[in-house]
């Protein structure tokens, strides 16, 4: 086996540096666009480690706080964590509309009671923090499902121009024997695997950091309701 494996590789070598322009300029794209993949591929897998991390860190700590006041206090350490920033909004947010409430504050017991009103703006602020934050999280995201689309077409497009030259050989020739017809359809498929090596990946990354996406995205949304009964408790 091990002679044919180096025969194939010498001869994908040699279909290589036989190529014509246009199809080097195609493969160039595309394996520019694999280098951009892998790397925005790469550091999301890097940040969505990091945010879910920080997320539970910063979710036990709040869930051990006595009251919002000392959570604010001792969540600093987590202020890069997307929970605790959307906590600080919405902990803004409710300081912003106390201070703004000054003989009709409701008290009882020591406790400011907060209207169905209030808890309406807070939670539109707490949605407002959740959406800019899985913004910031899908940055590039976008790329790969620009890749997953335009790879294969790049390569069609390869593979194509190469089939042309392949028969515009058989003309010239005037034979349409297996040695004048092969090189050209060998190049023109040469882009077609280049462009599915280039697209296979980046469909799966794209789908996996949507899936990621949403599971923050429901995440920010869960605790958003549970930062709002903390609220209306404490």
């Amino acid at each position: 086996m091990l002679p044919h494996i180096v025969l194939i590789r010498a001869n994908f070598w040699d279909l290589m540096t036989q190529m014509s322009l246009f199809a080097i300029i195609i493969i160039a794209i595309l394996l520019s666009m694999s280098l951009i993949s892998w790397g925005i591929m790469l550091n999301k897998w890097k940040l969505f480690h990091k945010v879910s991390t920080d997320n539970r860190r910063f979710l036990q700590a709040f869930r051990r706080a006595n009251n919002l006041h000392d959570a604010r206090s001792s969540l600093l350490a987590f202020k890069n964590a997307p929970l605790a920033v959307v906590f600080d909004a919405g902990y803004r947010a409710f300081a912003d509309l106390m201070q703004s409430r000054t003989t009709d504050v409701e008290v009882g017991n020591g406790t400011i009671v907060v209207d169905d009103s209030e808890l309406q703006e807070i939670d539109r602020v707490l949605q407002r923090q959740s959406s800019e934050e899985i913004g910031d999280l899908e940055r590039r995201v976008s790329f790969l499902a620009t890749t997953g689309n335009v790879a294969p077409f790049f390569g069609l497009l390869g593979t194509c121009w190469g089939i042309m030259y392949a028969f515009l050989d058989i003309g010239a020739q005037g034979s349409a024997s297996l040695i004048v017809v092969a090189p050209g359809i060998a190049e023109a498929l040469v882009a077609t695997i280049f462009g599915l090596a280039v697209a296979i990946p980046a469909v799966i990354g794209f789908n996996w950091c949507n899936t990621k996406l949403k599971s923050l995205a429901d995440e920010m949304d869960n605790f958003s309701i549970e930062l709002l009964s903390a609220l209306v408790r404490k």
